[in-house]
């Protein structure tokens, strides 16, 4: 399609108009059947050109003063040409603007080369690790407390241990912002001299709405594309809290893009097609703003659902990644238009701030209300001890987040607690704690406070004190093998924690062998006299004899019993061999030869001081069922 020279002949405004309006003419499309099959800007670039300036000429006519020397004929006819050609552009506008967000790859977004700026704690807890062994196979009694990962515990595995892993302190991203091209360099330039023209011919509000049209369709694309749907706040609080970790997940690392690269992206193309003012800041919200909004929803839906413990580390995720998400939004959305984005991201935020609070609260009431009576078999560790300390560990990992965020000491610090058999905590010797260790501490007295009520249900109170010492000491090796944790809890509570499984391991030997080795005392066996007159034999045969039964008794029970801490176990088996086996060597060495001179002496002779020290060996390995325990040959 060829045009004329814009200029005309003899050089007058009249022949200008004239020239201009053949070249605007050949492209009306409601006209000219080749108009409609073509475009301008995919034509060459003289013919751009060329009617970019018969569209300024005619425009300059309509605009110029000398429009007063037309008559009404040639000035209806300029102002019509004018409104063909501002049809025109608005046709090649929509045509650019389409067939460049076409080309357009969403996916690209979640493979930023600075992978660490997308990274969160929430990305990497894909990575399941195994529980650890703790020499347990027993079955437990079922907990009513749902683990972090949104399971019933029922065994003695450790809950949340596939989040370890994901350990790892909380920073701030720098240069986050990574703008890209969202059309191509002559499409900008293209789109500037259309956009241009529109203004300047009084069409904005036909230049906008093309472009926002289009470009807010493409930026609903992406959201697709980056599984961002529309779900009201509703559709997310009937969603299964499983369900929703993933999607907590997969936003985070949406949202990040969204910001840092679609918003800001979209954020310069309008600049640098608008060329600033509140044309460029009015396009630029009306594309986004529905986009920001529905972006806002899932965690605004987070922050004011039902407060559960399981659901603490994704909201501090959530909280997190806003808080590292603000500072870019501030940039992006910098102006008095824009300003309710800011205000509700930042207003979530808060909201999903008070709603880890809170969830931390519930997390310590839930401790204490936990209402499983049965014990444990061998008084091993409990399951809601391994739940709470694991628990404990992943708040040390978000200990940046949590000692901002919780200002308030726990309840019982302040003895606001109403419930006559709810613990105290003296915090008198806890001056200079944080709130945030205040409030571990707090939960590791309900934790024990709980297990002393369970301990009550063992019948045999020397296992009520092994199933004490047990999850005490659990408690304190999950402290030191946590340096975040331990830094957190101090040295003046680990210490006194440790004080109290070794008083429970007292206690315990108090309750079983005071009464077996009173059976290896002397009072008692002397005949009337000195006692260098003589042993009454048949005491001393009821005294071996007592021995015997009580000791194989403890060895059947005690050998079913369980300590999983090797070390722990044996210490306890050197501190019970430290106390047995002298008092049965010096009994077995004074009396030995009284009952070798009677009758039937393998009947209490039964045991060598070898045969007790192998036997030793036997307790607290929890077996099913007692070994054998070897007599003297």
């Amino acid at each position: 399609m060829e045009s004329p020279d814009i200029r005309g002949g003899d050089g007058s405004d009249f022949a200008t108009l004239e020239t201009a309006e053949k070249i605007i003419l050949r492209w009306d499309s409601t006209t000219s059947e080749e108009a409609k099959e073509n475009l301008i800007f995919q034509s060459d670039r003289e013919e751009v050109d060329r009617y970019l300036q018969a569209v300024d000429e005619v425009q300059r006519l309509v605009s110029s003063v000398s429009i007063s020397d037309f008559d009404s004929r040639h000035e209806v006819k300029a102002r019509s040409t004018i409104q063909i050609a501002m049809a025109r552009l608005e046709d090649e506008l929509r045509n650019i603007l389409l067939s460049q967000t076409s080309t357009f790859e969403p996916d690209s977004l979640l493979l930023d080369s600075s992978a660490s700026s997308f990274a969160t704690r929430a990305d990497l807890e894909d990575t399941e690790t195994a529980p650890p062994d703790d020499g347990e196979g027993e079955e437990q009694e079922e907990m009513n407390l749902v683990l972090p990962d949104g399971s019933e515990s029922n065994s003695g595995s450790d809950p949340g241990s596939s989040r370890l892993s994901s350990r790892r302190s909380s920073c701030k991203s720098t240069s986050s912002i990574r703008e890209i091209d969202l059309v191509s360099s002559e499409a900008v330039s293209d789109l500037r001299s259309i956009v241009r023209r529109m203004i300047g011919a009084g069409y904005s509000r036909e230049c906008l709405q093309v472009y926002g049209n289009v470009r807010k369709s493409a930026m609903e694309t992406i959201f697709k594309q980056l599984g961002i749907v529309k779900l009201g706040i509703g559709d997310v609080q009937r969603l299964d809290w499983d369900v929703v970790e993933v999607k907590i997940r997969r936003w985070i690392r949406a949202a990040k893009a969204c910001v840092r690269v679609v918003f800001a992206s979209e954020k310069r193309l309008c600049e640098q097609i608008f060329d600033g003012g509140e044309v460029e800041e009015t396009c630029f919200m009306e594309i986004v703003k529905s986009s920001a909004l529905q972006l806002l929803t899932f965690p605004e839906a987070i922050s004011i659902s039902r407060r559960s413990p399981e659901k603490l580390f994704k909201i501090l995720d959530l909280h997190d990644a806003l808080a590292d998400l603000l500072p870019d939004m501030e940039e992006i959305f910098n102006s008095e238009s824009s300003e309710t984005i800011l205000v509700q991201a930042t207003e979530i935020q808060s909201r999903l701030a008070e709603a880890a609070r809170g969830t931390l609260v519930e997390f310590e009431n839930a401790i204490f209300r936990e209402p499983s009576v049965v014990p444990v078999p061998g008084g091993t560790i409990h399951p809601l001890t391994r739940y709470v300390m694991n628990y404990l560990n992943l708040i040390a990992d978000y200990k940046q987040t949590l000692v901002e965020l919780v200002m308030s000491k726990p309840c019982a610090g302040l003895k606001c607690t109403n419930d006559p058999v709810k613990p105290d905590m003296d915090i008198s010797q806890l001056e200079g704690c944080s709130p945030l260790a205040l409030h571990c501490i707090w939960t590791m007295v309900m934790l024990q406070f709980n297990l002393e009520g369970k301990s009550l249900h063992y019948r045999d109170e020397a296992l009520s004190h092994i199933f004490i010492m047990n999850n005490v000491h659990y408690i304190v090796q999950k402290v030191k093998s946590s340096p975040e944790l331990r830094e957190i809890i101090g040295d003046f509570y680990l210490r006194r924690l440790t004080g109290i499984f070794r008083h429970a391991a007292t206690k315990y030997q108090r309750a079983t062998w005071v009464r077996v080795l009173n059976s290896l005392r002397d009072e008692g066996l002397h005949v009337s006299g000195s006692f260098s007159s003589g042993v009454s034999k048949s005491a001393l045969r009821e005294r071996f004899k007592a021995f015997n039964t009580m000791f194989e008794e403890v060895h059947r029970v005690q050998s079913t019993w369980s300590v999983p801490d090797a070390q722990l176990r044996e210490e306890l088996r050197i501190s019970l061999s430290e106390h047995l086996i002298p008092a049965y060597r010096s009994f077995l060495g004074r009396f030995r030869g009284h009952i070798e001179s009677g009758r039937h002496p393998e009947n209490y002779l039964k045991y060598s001081v070898e045969n007790l020290e192998t036997a030793v060996l036997d307790f607290f390995e929890g077996y099913t069922t007692a070994p054998h325990l070897r007599r003297s040959q």
